[in-house]
């Protein structure tokens, strides 16, 4: 990787001007490139200097100087490198170095991009986990798009993923309890019977939808059954057939889970009574009020919480904690769970849990998606889950298509609101990001057919000629491909996928580039053979890019 080469050397020139006495001992602040907007400062820019100054006493045009001095790198990596302003150190990429890296992607093929950093460690990745109260809808689109797309890079990072969706489907949740409740009453009405819905319960249209297939299929034979038990078996009606619709709407969505956990299988195993006696046992608990709280406040919560209220019932924490301990207990080496912004307050108080329990919070990571405002005709569609004005996922996908769905739900970080244009999505141009992106791909491939029907034999990498490429918009389309290994890393370590849309543009704006103004097939066979091993490169990391997000990469548009 150019970058961590680059990064690599820059820490031992800081480490070999320590050694020297040219610098004092200090704390190194972390190297990082970035890469300047103007290309006359170079490839990469780096502030080292400048952060390290106030803490060696020295001037950052001195330190800059003395870390220069100290840079070792093998030749032909950099073709200089520049002081600039108070302190900055710009480099300029020797273009032998972005070649050998169009080398190495040829060579890789198909594994472009992959690496064994994580070492096999065991990952279970719990995301989406709706209440199992109503269909899909696209906030739900949005946490699937990221938890898919973060899978993926941590496999191809060498990480073990599990796929989890938990289903709180216990019987003392009210939500569950009002959405049955409110569909036997949408049932009853069906056959002339006066049953409101609940109040607080469920209004949307999809209520009314289900109450009419099983009136369609079991006709009025649960009016005859006691009422009691009429309520228990449209609670079991109503979660069944959301949770198979949820699993179809994720299915034509292209996500898939290794498990689907319930929550009632907790307290059917007795695993929520064990996890409370294993709190008791450890002193993390007391009772007050006739309630049973845990002591969160004891590892930074704001306030102790209630393990089981006074009525008897366990609180929402005692299942999270006890299914955290089941994951645990299944031998995962961190847990990633992926929440709805509603749940962010209950991040502390699930760690506290975790960490009375005994476990290392530092393998437990809870992330937050944000919210998804979609706009249609530049006005905001709102919508309701219990009002019944639903933007359902499916309906999305159907609208926008999949590709587009996945694409834009990535395209900002998973902790800032999202922005959503249907009409923009569904745009066939190159004002739509996902288009772009593949029809930079699909222009790949008729390069490649071109050359097939002119007879042009693709070319043997270890014949190429690499040094006959030197036009700027070439070695901008290799520079670009040499960040491709850090990008997948940092998308994987940060929990960052957003990086990798941005990415794929910035990838199919470089090839787009390049397809301007340099000709593939010419007259001229080496350079022909050269830039057509840099298409057959630029293809490789496109499609596995767009793999990685969950994208199609065609082959014709």
């Amino acid at each position: 990787m150019v970058r961590e080469e680059l990064k690599q050397a820059l820490s031992a020139a800081l480490s070999a001007a320590v050694a020297k006495g040219e610098l004092p001992a200090v704390e190194a602040p972390p190297v990082i490139l970035e890469t300047p907007p103007d290309k006359r400062f170079g490839d990469f820019s780096c502030n080292l200097a400048m952060t390290l100054a106030p803490l060696v006493g020295r001037p950052p045009r001195a330190v800059a100087e003395v870390l220069v001095r100290h840079l070792r790198l093998p030749e032909g990596r950099l073709e200089r490198t520049e002081i600039a302003g108070p302190g900055f150190l710009n480099f300029h990429l020797h273009p032998a170095w972005l070649r050998e890296t169009v080398r190495q992607i040829l060579a890789q093929g198909e594994r472009c991009g992959r690496s064994d950093i994580g070492g096999g460690q065991r990952v279970n990745l719990e995301f989406v986990s709706a209440n199992p109260t109503g269909p899909l809808v696209v906030a739900n689109g949005r946490q699937a798009a990221f938890g898919d797309c973060l899978a993926r890079l941590l496999e191809c990072c060498g990480y073990s993923v599990t796929r989890e969706y938990y289903i709180n489907d216990a019987d003392r949740s009210t939500q569950v309890q009002k959405f049955g409740e409110s569909l036997e009453a949408r049932y009853r009405q069906i056959f002339g019977e006066e049953a409101p819905v609940p109040e607080d319960g469920y209004q949307g249209e999809y209520v009314a939808e289900m109450a009419r297939a099983i009136a369609a299929e079991a006709g009025d034979r649960y009016l005859s059954v006691e009422a009691e038990s009429r309520r228990k078996v449209f609670r079991d009606l109503a979660l069944n057939r959301v949770i198979t619709g949820q699993q179809a709407d994720l299915a034509e969505f292209g996500v898939s889970f290794d498990v689907w956990f319930r929550e009632s299988d907790l307290f059917a195993r007795g695993a929520v009574e064990e996890t409370l006696a294993v709190l008791r046992e450890g002193g993390h608990t007391y009772e007050s009020e006739d309630a049973l709280w845990l002591r969160t406040t004891a590892y930074g919560d704001e306030k102790d919480r209630v393990l089981v209220r006074a009525t008897g019932a366990p609180s929402y924490l005692a299942a999270d904690v006890a299914y955290h301990r089941d994951k645990f207990s299944r031998g995962f080496d961190r847990l990633i769970d992926v929440w709805g912004p509603d749940h962010h307050g209950h991040i502390a108080r699930t760690k506290a849990g975790v960490q009375a329990l005994g476990y290392p919070t530092d393998r437990v990571d809870i992330l937050i998606v944000q919210i998804v405002r979609l706009y249609s005709g530049g006005e905001m569609v709102r919508m309701s889950k219990r009002a019944g004005e639903l933007v359902l996922l499916k309906d999305l996908v159907a609208d926008v298509g999949g590709d587009a769905a996945r694409f834009f739900f990535l395209m900002r970080s998973h902790d800032s609101p999202l922005d959503f244009d249907l009409e923009l999505a569904k745009q066939e141009s190159p004002e739509n990001p996902v288009y772009y992106v593949q029809y930079g791909h699909a222009r790949i491939c008729s390069i490649l057919r071109e050359a097939e029907e002119r007879g042009v034999s693709l070319p043997d990498p270890g014949q190429v000629n690499f040094d006959r490429p030197e036009a700027e918009d070439e070695l901008a389309l290799m520079r670009k491909l040499a960040d491709l290994p850090e990008e997948v890393q940092l998308a994987a370590a940060k929990y960052e996928p957003h990086r990798m849309t941005r990415y794929a543009q910035e990838l199919a704006r470089a090839f787009h580039s390049f397809y301007t103004t340099c000709r593939v097939l010419g007259e001229d066979s080496e350079l022909t053979a050269a830039r057509l091993s840099l298409v057959i490169a630029a293809r490789h990391v496109l499609r596995n890019t767009l793999q990685w997000i969950g994208v199609r990469a065609p082959e014709r548009m």
